[in-house]
């Protein structure tokens, strides 16, 4: 018989782990194929917190017998007859660091020969989430956009600049024109004035005034 399992982080929808187990893995066969996979630490103390269907704590699963048996003694046939429904699973216990498992139920016509195994995955390891990791599902709506939403948004804003300096070249070259029309008008003005000069009868007396 082969079950599945759910990996996930609280708050999170970027992130899960998909894991078959046959029912002889123990707990401790879990235990260290997710630290393989998730690359969680090797020398940490680590702890399955097991809840029921209605959430209540049922029992605690360490590395030593805390009163429920050690991982190493608990099968997941063990787990699937006690009515175990979910898992807190502590990988670093010091640290409070966790991960939550909830069972998804038995996989038909899969093969215990493979297991355990990693059926499924998304996102990065958990450490990721806790060095600022923000996934794609996990931002605001108006953060979400494909890469190519993004690449047209950029285009529209370059644009929209290029066009703002377009018109503000316009408008200076507005400007520089109709001072030109005024230095033209005041050069015809001074050579006009020149014209008059340079065309002024000059009398020396010698003159007949009288026509």
């Amino acid at each position: 018989m082969v079950y599945s399992f759910k990996v996930s982080l609280t708050g999170i929808k970027g992130f899960h782990r998909i894991y078959h187990l046959s029912a002889d893995n123990t707990l401790y066969t879990f235990h260290k194929q997710m630290r393989a996979d998730m690359e969680f630490p090797q020398d940490q103390l680590i702890l399955f917190k097991a809840f029921d269907a209605s959430g209540a704590v049922v029992a605690r699963y360490g590395l030593f017998d805390l009163g429920n048996g050690a991982v190493d003694d608990i099968t997941i046939a063990d787990i699937v007859k006690k009515g175990i429904k979910s898992f807190v699973y502590f990988y670093d216990v010091t640290n409070k660091k966790s991960v939550n498992i909830s069972f998804e139920g038995e996989v038909p016509g899969a093969s215990s020969k493979s297991c355990p195994m990693l059926a499924d995955s998304k996102g990065p390891n958990p450490i990721e989430f806790e060095n600022g990791y923000i996934a794609f599902e996990d931002l605001p709506d108006d953060q979400r956009h494909l890469p190519s939403e993004s690449d047209k948004n950029r285009k529209k804003s370059l644009d929209a600049l290029l066009s703002a300096l377009k018109d503000e070249d316009d408008s200076d070259e507005d400007l520089a024109g109709g001072d030109d029309e005024d230095d033209d008008d005041d050069d015809e003005d001074e050579s006009s004035l020149r014209d008059d000069e340079d065309g002024m009868e000059i009398f020396d007396g010698s003159e007949d005034l009288t026509l």
